[in-house]
């Protein structure tokens, strides 16, 4: 498989926890990240299926919550550094191209779109006002760069940011290839490594397969643009989804899994 490093395998899994988009929704994350405490064994994996920022007020502090939930875990279980994953999701890969702005041949159209998507409010919980980089999106390359550097700064300054959205994996899947983990979706008429960006943008009809893709039976994925949602039918399903919209609803998602891609738990914040 090539582009093995966004790609990672856990190996000797004795349960995966899989927490599905928390938008920045703080609260919700933290009970959730209760549950997590207080339940984690040894031996157990954990996966963030992307979308831990974007659209709400507070993406700065929930990702300094996660990755300090990260080390918790890492210290007091002695886990390897590929025993707790982040996926990229649509959030993160439009933040990414945000901090490389300068490169981009239509960055005030790319703006607007990004802006129409909530990355915006991460804009602001990084203590950036967004009608800076709006009104300079039209003037020139080298005023751009100012503020990319300017993010890019900030960024690195908090511990554990940068490291976050540099090593931001595709997917993720069991040692067995029973269980393969997503952000959105994934074209099962293609290998992994032939995906390209379906992991996080989707692929049309995702929804609806309802047969293994290769040795995986089963697929959990942590987004879904659609508004159809049964909590009791996700068990019989190829395609477990960990969110519920709509997007002000204010939940996260999340579920343990064993490595033969059996659901043991699926439960969501309060």
């Amino acid at each position: 498989m090539s582009n093995l490093s966004n790609f990672i395998e856990f190996k000797k899994a004795n349960r995966i926890w899989a927490v599905g988009s928390i938008h920045s929704n703080i609260n919700s994350f933290n009970s959730i990240k209760k549950y997590i405490i207080e339940n984690f064994q040894t031996d157990d994996k954990l996966i963030f299926l992307g979308n831990i920022i974007g659209l709400g007020n507070d993406a700065k502090n929930t990702l300094s919550k996660v990755i300090r939930l990260r080390f918790k875990l890492m210290a007091k279980y002695e886990l390897d550094s590929d025993d707790i994953v982040f996926l990229r999701g649509a959030q993160e890969e439009m933040f990414t191209k945000l901090q490389q702005l300068q490169t981009a041949p239509n960055p005030k159209e790319i703006i607007e779109w990004m802006f129409s998507h909530g990355v915006d409010n991460t804009i602001k919980s990084y203590d950036l006002d967004p009608e800076d980089i709006r009104n300079i999106a039209s003037q020139g390359t080298i005023k751009i760069s100012k503020w990319t550097s300017k993010l890019n700064s900030y960024i690195a300054s908090i511990p554990g940011h940068k490291e976050y959205f540099s090593n931001l994996k595709h997917a993720a899947f069991s040692q067995t290839k029973k269980i393969l983990f997503v952000n959105r979706g994934v074209d099962i008429s293609r290998p992994l490594s032939a995906q390209n960006d379906c992991f996080w943008w989707g692929y049309q009809n995702f929804s609806q397969i309802n047969k293994p893709y290769n040795s995986f039976q089963r697929i959990v994925r942590g987004y879904q643009s659609e508004h159809k949602y049964n909590f009791d039918k996700l068990k019989n399903d190829v395609v477990c989804t960990l969110f519920k919209q709509p997007l002000n609803n204010m939940k996260v998602l999340a579920g343990i899994f064993s490595e033969k891609g059996d659901i043991i738990d699926l439960f969501e914040s309060k």
